[in-house]
């Protein structure tokens, strides 16, 4: 083929022009893109597309050109809208897949509005379908090392993260505090619900992470009964909010976070079903009839879990009725 190609542009109807297969964004924003085609109706594509071209031959003989996107599918869709016939390209040639998606990622990061989920989805790409290294990927993006690993990191968050993201219910720089959660898949979804809806700032999620990792850690070294803590994060995923189990020598408080009053109707409701069919019992009378029971030879040693006599032989000798006398009573 021609280098005049590669210098020129040419008019090409907007339906032979088959999409990008690595174009890197995959989400447009409908209300800008209708904006655009507003502006495309007005002026017409001032910035031409750049596209391959290919020419096959046809089942009955002859040959067939064919295009295929690399850079300004925004563009394309938008004259699609505007019911624009033909748009200007540039066409280049001798492109490998490689250079077609490296093409694509630098023209979206160059206009700066590449969502940060799909940059770094097509950060993986170069990695796993391309096999480049994070170095050789930060080389040909101009940026660190360390901004293409950390752009790869958000990738391990749960879908419904990235969707928030994406979306920009948060910014790039909350998934910091998040990751830091990394072990917590339950703990990341609860930090980033607060995030969204108390509208926490990077810092204060940056601190709330810190704090909820350090009582992990105290759990760990207060609480080795894992049977606390898988009871605990069982409440977490039902629940859906984060759980707080405080043990003591008998018993203990369970503490449930929430954010509104609708919430605690949701807890309650989830509680509610799950006692469906079943009589209601008080949890201290259920736990006072499945007591063993006592011979009454356990109050000197107390070695059992009655509750113990602590009066003296002279007052359990004593008659009843001065033994109850209010007299005796002091404040």
């Amino acid at each position: 083929m021609s280098n005049i190609y590669s210098n020129s542009i040419f008019w090409v109807d907007t339906d032979k022009i088959k999409p990008n297969p690595y174009q890197p964004r995959r989400d447009f924003d409908e209300v800008r893109l209708q904006d655009l085609a507003n502006s495309i109706k007005q002026y017409g594509v001032l910035q031409p597309l750049t596209v391959s071209r290919t020419e096959k031959e046809k089942e009955g003989g002859g040959l067939v050109t064919e295009y295929e996107l690399i850079a300004g599918e925004r563009r394309l869709r938008a004259a699609v809208l505007a019911n624009v016939s033909q748009v200007p390209v540039i066409i280049r040639e001798g492109d490998t897949a490689i250079m077609k998606l490296e093409l694509a990622i630098i023209e979206n990061l160059q206009r700066e509005d590449l969502n940060v989920v799909d940059r770094a989805r097509a950060f993986f790409r170069l990695a796993s379908e391309f096999k480049f290294t994070h170095n050789e990927i930060a080389k040909k993006m101009g940026r660190s090392r360390e901004y293409v690993s950390n752009s790869l990191r958000i990738l391990t968050l749960p879908e419904e993260i990235l969707t928030g993201l994406r979306d920009g219910k948060i910014s790039e720089g909350h998934t910091r505090p998040i990751l830091m959660l990394a072990d917590h898949p339950q703990e990341q979804l609860v930090l980033f619900k607060e995030i969204v809806y108390k509208k926490i700032t990077v810092r204060e999620a940056e601190r709330l992470a810190r704090k909820i990792a350090f009582d992990r850690v105290r759990k760990k070294e207060f609480m080795p009964d894992p049977e606390i803590v898988e009871l605990e994060e069982e409440f977490q995923e039902k629940l859906g909010t984060r759980v707080h189990i405080d043990r003591k020598e008998l018993g203990g408080q369970i503490k449930i976070d929430y954010f509104s009053t609708e919430d605690l109707r949701a807890i309650l409701d989830l509680i509610n079903k799950s006692n469906v069919g079943k009589k209601p019992e008080d949890m201290l009378e259920n736990h006072i009839t499945n007591l063993p029971p006592q011979t009454g030879n356990e109050v000197e040693g107390n070695t059992s879990e009655a509750p113990v006599d602590d009066r003296s032989k002279e007052e359990v000798t004593k008659d009843d009725s001065e033994l109850y006398n209010i007299s005796n009573f002091s404040l």
